[in-house]
């Protein structure tokens, strides 16, 4: 009579994502696909940019998009603390693809359907403009951004280590995502540098912009 091999232990990564930013968005269908080839379990928390960038000289082009990006990071953080951290998966998921693929925009329309899509109380969007929401938004985001230092930006992935020490580390910045047993070579090289001791950085200049498919 044979058995089955025991299943490996999934491993839990904590990522931290701004919907609005489109590399967090690509790094976040990788860790999708990751899942189906590799015992894993992606678990969201939201930063964001501009939390990250307050103070800050920022090219003239991306100075409105600082002042519209506090909606929909509210109201991910109002869903959160509302609703559970679970429910931070269908609406960034929901928001990403409004955002990147059918671009939808960062205001209040986008918000109400991406709330739609993932299922929750269309009352959320009251926090797009209630700041009283910042003070918890800036905890999550310092709890994801402070491991990796403020020189880098989303998404930030937090891992255990070889010897079960937190792993934190900026990126990886890719497009497209890798599908199948790609997307699982390169998580098993991720894991293989940033459990490395003394590694800092591995980096070279974009050559393409962000490809969503």
């Amino acid at each position: 009579m044979s058995t089955s091999p025991p299943r490996p232990e999934t491993t839990a990564a904590d990522i931290w994502v701004d919907p609005r930013c489109p590399w967090a968005w690509i790094t976040s269908r990788w860790m999708l696909e990751v899942e189906q080839v590799r015992p894993l379990e992606t678990r969201f928390h939201i930063m964001s940019l501009s939390v990250l960038n307050e103070g800050r000289e920022v090219p003239e082009k991306y100075r409105q998009g600082m002042i519209d990006g506090w909606a929909c990071v509210r109201v991910c953080i109002a869903a959160q603390q509302n609703h559970g951290n679970e429910v931070l998966r269908p609406l960034y998921n929901a928001m990403g693809r409004l955002i990147h693929h059918e671009k939808a925009g960062l205001g209040h329309d986008m918000i109400r359907a991406a709330l739609q899509e993932a299922g929750l109380p269309a009352d959320l969007i009251d926090a797009a403009d209630d700041s009283s929401w910042d003070e918890k938004l800036r905890a999550e985001h310092h709890e994801g951004m402070d491991p990796v230092g403020s020189e880098v930006g989303t998404p930030v992935i937090h891992v255990p280590g070889p010897d079960g020490t937190p792993l934190a580390f900026f990126g990886p910045v890719l497009t497209p995502a890798p599908r199948g047993e790609a997307a699982g070579t390169l998580w098993d090289a991720v894991l293989a540098v940033a459990g490395t001791d003394g590694f800092f950085e591995l980096k070279r200049g974009r050559d393409r912009d962000p490809i969503f498919d």
